[in-house]
């Protein structure tokens, strides 16, 4: 590995740490603060369908997570990260209760990283209702 694809999976593991918290407590400071003024974020469906552009755009998607996951989403497992020079992918499981009925998820998360801080993001997922 090289030195630049350590420093980007540092990042990369550092903001997705932030963004486990988030989803979690509804704390999303820590999170925010890592994201560059021309932040973008791709979603794949619901009232954020598509590209999204900003800071002030994300963090009202990251309130209506929140909003939407009452009592928190847990992470529940880390299948794999991948990492390149400017990109960190994380694919993991995650649990809770979405608008008060259970909820699973297989998610696959895309960082892409600009020095210290996260560019982009891209989220992808497909619930099969089980997924453990």
């Amino acid at each position: 590995m090289t030195e630049q694809q350590q420093k980007t999976l540092e990042v990369g593991k550092k903001a997705f740490s932030h963004l486990t918290h988030g989803l979690k407590t509804g704390e999303w400071d820590e999170f925010l603060n890592m994201l560059t003024d021309d932040f973008t974020f791709w979603f794949p469906m619901g009232k954020y369908h598509g590209l999204n552009i900003g800071k002030p755009k994300a963090k009202e998607f990251l309130e209506y997570v929140s909003e939407s996951f009452v009592g928190g989403l847990s992470i529940t497992s880390v299948e794999r990260i991948t990492s390149s020079d400017t990109t960190v992918v994380f694919e993991f499981l995650d649990e809770g209760k979405l608008l008060g009925e259970p909820y699973k998820n297989r998610v696959a998360a895309s960082f892409d990283i600009r020095g210290d801080k996260i560019c982009g993001y891209r989220e992808y997922f497909g619930s099969d209702g089980k997924s453990n």
